[in-house]
């Protein structure tokens, strides 16, 4: 029996004299601000903006976002190529430690396809980081103007 316990607590004993470990940083923070969803016709996708902001201590990227109220929710960028104006689909944004990032009229911004909304209204997405983390938000529906302007 005593051979069997201490068969038992070697492992233990054997942990506890292990090397220590270089502890794993705690993943990036981020908050979103000023976000809305501008909503212009059923048959038309709806554009969400926001200022994400960054306060943890190693960057991150926003890789996915999701919602209900859009058949699909993909990142994308306005540019003007030449006087042409673009968009382009992007695969992720990067947000520095310590850093934000705009989702903005005329740069990147969330492109929400089959929109189901109405100006007036609250919609929820998530969005999903490099990270494992996803943050979830609910964000005022407004009309062509956007907010403020109508």
């Amino acid at each position: 029996m005593k051979r069997f316990l201490c068969l038992l607590t070697l492992p233990v004993l054997l942990g506890a004299a292990a090397p220590a470990t270089t502890p794993m940083p705690a993943p990036a923070n981020v908050h979103a601000s000023h976000g809305w969803v501008r909503y212009l016709l059923p048959n038309l996708p709806a554009a969400g903006y926001m200022t994400l902001t960054n306060t943890g201590d190693i960057t991150t990227r926003l890789v996915g976002a999701s919602s209900p109220a859009c058949g699909t929710l993909m990142l994308h960028e306005s540019l003007n190529n030449g006087g042409t104006a673009m968009m382009t689909m992007v695969k992720s944004l990067t947000i520095p430690a310590h850093g934000q990032v705009s989702l903005a009229e005329g740069g990147y911004h969330l492109m929400c396809t089959r929109p189901k909304m109405a100006p007036g209204s609250k919609i929820s997405l998530i969005l999903s980081f490099s990270d494992g983390d996803d943050l979830l938000l609910l964000l005022p529906v407004y009309g062509p103007a956007g907010p403020g302007k109508e």
